[in-house]
């Protein structure tokens, strides 16, 4: 019998290592030509570097048996063509899914096993997140041939977590206005700055991060193409010019700390927020953390809000559920009304 996996290999890919600060594969024996002719290959320090050099590498799958063979199998074709944060989002999940389950058949994968994964685990809302992606893993095993039909679609009801409610009022944004920035230009000319592009405009934080005036400004107005939609419905949006707008924009411009910079917004050093490696932008995260400190202790607001509010806000003081999708640059409503639309809805009552 082989023996059993170290801790910190566990729920990683069959022949994989890790030691030093960096992934390995062992190579089987007779496939040494396919890694630079090493019995073995290092992937990589991180464990996306890791999973991107692997399928880049592998040319193909054994036959799918196991769980474990199937996450492999989703992980060099699926994964790859999530988006960054996604995808580091995914490869976690994945190793938590193989480290429980990698060694069933995947024809003894019963609902009655999925509610008990849940049940067990005591981060529920983690463990819906991989049941989504064990989901979809497995509807991949269909399209591909490997299965007739989906072991458990359909026949899952997991409860979902609680909707955010946060409503950002009128006067709260008035306050965050009222901060005095203690440089001529940076971090509270910025956000503020910001906050009102975001409230004429709705646009998701990736979107307005990566604004190049050059690139994306026109006679007509603001063009975006959904970053996280560039892959599936390829939604492009112009907000067109507003006086409001152009003042705003104005005074984003008049706040970057390079002048140079081809980005509406920047850091010290003239650079985007977005590090397109990662899908993350941990800048502006920080910036933001800092603004909403001075906001909660300079101003009257109380209650801490989330830069991903401000877009519900926008949805909801849309006057329509039509104009807050389009606003959102969402492909349907249905996304708009689910988490977007917060306000109470007002009701005549009947005579």
């Amino acid at each position: 019998m082989p023996r059993p996996r170290s801790k910190e290999n566990k729920g990683l890919p069959t022949r994989w290592r890790q030691r030093s600060g960096a992934y390995y594969y062992q190579v089987p024996r007779g496939l040494e030509a396919m890694w630079d002719g090493k019995t073995e290959f290092r992937l990589g320090s991180s464990l996306p570097e890791a999973y991107r050099v692997w399928a880049e590498r592998l040319g193909k799958m054994e036959e799918t048996r196991t769980v474990a063979e199937l996450l492999d199998r989703y992980s060099l074709q699926v994964v790859p063509t999530k988006q960054p944060t996604t995808r580091a989002q995914n490869q976690v999940a994945i190793k938590r899914l193989r480290n429980v389950l990698g060694a069933a058949p995947i024809t003894a994968i019963r609902p009655q096993l999925i509610y008990q994964y849940v049940e067990r685990r005591e981060a529920k809302v983690a463990a819906r997140r991989e049941i989504e992606i064990l989901s979809h893993a497995f509807t991949k095993a269909v399209e591909w041939g490997i299965l007739d039909r989906h072991p458990f679609k359909g026949e899952v009801r997991l409860s979902g977590e609680k909707a955010r409610t946060r409503y950002i009022a009128n006067w709260e944004i008035e306050e965050c206005m009222t901060l005095e920035p203690r440089r001529k230009k940076g971090s509270v000319l910025a956000l503020q700055a910001y906050i009102r592009i975001k409230l004429m405009t709705g646009m998701a934080r990736s979107d307005l991060l990566r604004l190049q005036p050059d690139r994306d400004f026109d006679d007509v107005g603001i063009h975006i193409q959904r970053h996280k939609t560039e892959g599936s419905s390829g939604k492009r949006t112009i907000y067109e010019w507003t006086d409001k707008l152009r003042a705003a924009v104005a005074d984003a411009i008049r706040a970057r700390p390079v002048r140079t910079s081809p980005w509406l917004f920047c850091t010290l050093e003239g650079d985007g927020y977005i590090d397109e490696e990662t899908g993350r932008a941990g800048g502006f995260d920080s910036m933001w953390r800092g603004f909403m400190d001075r906001v909660l202790s300079e101003t009257k607001v109380k209650e801490r809000f989330t830069e991903h509010d401000l877009r519900a806000k926008v949805s909801s003081d849309a006057e329509s559920i039509e104009h807050a999708r389009a606003l959102l640059s969402h492909t349907t409503t249905q996304t708009t009304q689910r988490s977007y639309r917060r306000k109470a809805e007002k009701v005549k009552p009947l005579d």
